[in-house]
């Protein structure tokens, strides 16, 4: 699948980052600009987000497959691959069914472990959303109250609804394939061989995704990696502490 980028910066080592599930590359922009002097960032929307294409297909096989067919279509070599939350998984799944290809893995504020599901919620109030009757984004924001209470989630939920060309209101998101499919998201990973690339997690102090017990799993999966905690974080570390997000980015580079 041809996914849809964003670029920043024009010379350097080439980055590559993926959101996480709602997301799109915009989320990123605010980061990848602070490494515009000295990289080449390119900011992906994964299959069924963002202005990507859409697929029945959704899972980390084939969102990995996505990001070897970009890595090749663009002719990088040696990127940096960053990935957030359910971009972290395809991150992670690219590194163990493609080895050679990255530099580095960053994964942030997610483990390769199995999670339950828990965006029953969320979903249920995106499908609620009645396209048809809302006159602007503020009317999908207070219906949106029912079902999640934090004000920035919702902001970042509704980022996914625009007007398509005939001025109505759509979703970016793959509402369907996502529903469908959401516990895929939470799925272990497929693993034949542990993945020797330099390999980095990032996690939020106040995040639960990853576990003191979790670090020996990586360490069977990924044995040449670190573990970075940034305080005052939760699981959208970068949003959280972008100062400090970007100064570990930094040193890992």
């Amino acid at each position: 699948m041809k996914l849809f980028a964003r670029t920043v910066g024009t010379t350097g080592t080439p980055i590559i980052i993926l959101h996480g599930i709602f997301g799109t590359s915009d989320n990123w922009l605010g980061i990848a600009k602070a490494f515009a002097e000295t990289n080449r960032v390119f900011l992906l929307d994964q299959r069924n987000h963002g202005q990507s294409p859409w697929s029945d297909e959704f899972d980390y096989q084939v969102m990995a497959a996505d990001l070897k067919e970009f890595i090749e279509d663009n002719h990088l070599e040696n990127p940096i691959i960053i990935g957030h939350s359910m971009g972290g998984k395809t991150v992670m799944q690219f590194g163990l069914n493609y080895p050679g290809i990255a530099q580095k893995i960053i994964v942030v504020d997610i483990a390769p472990k199995f999670y339950p599901v828990h965006h029953t919620q969320i979903l249920s109030g995106l499908n609620s959303v009645d396209l048809s009757a809302i006159q602007s984004r503020n009317d999908a924001n207070e219906h949106m109250k029912r079902f999640e209470e934090n004000e920035g989630v919702r902001q970042f939920l509704l980022k996914n609804l625009y007007r398509n060309s005939e001025g109505a209101f759509a979703w970016r998101i793959n509402l369907p394939v996502i529903t469908k499919n959401i516990d895929v998201v939470g799925h272990e990973l497929f693993i034949k061989n542990a993945c020797e690339t330099e390999t980095y997690f990032i996690k939020g102090a106040n995040s639960h995704y990853i576990q003191p017990e979790d670090e020996r799993y990586i360490a069977e999966i990924f044995p040449n990696f670190e573990l970075i905690e940034i305080p005052n974080a939760g699981h959208w570390v970068q949003a959280d502490q972008p100062e400090a997000f970007i100064q570990v980015l930094k040193e890992i580079l």
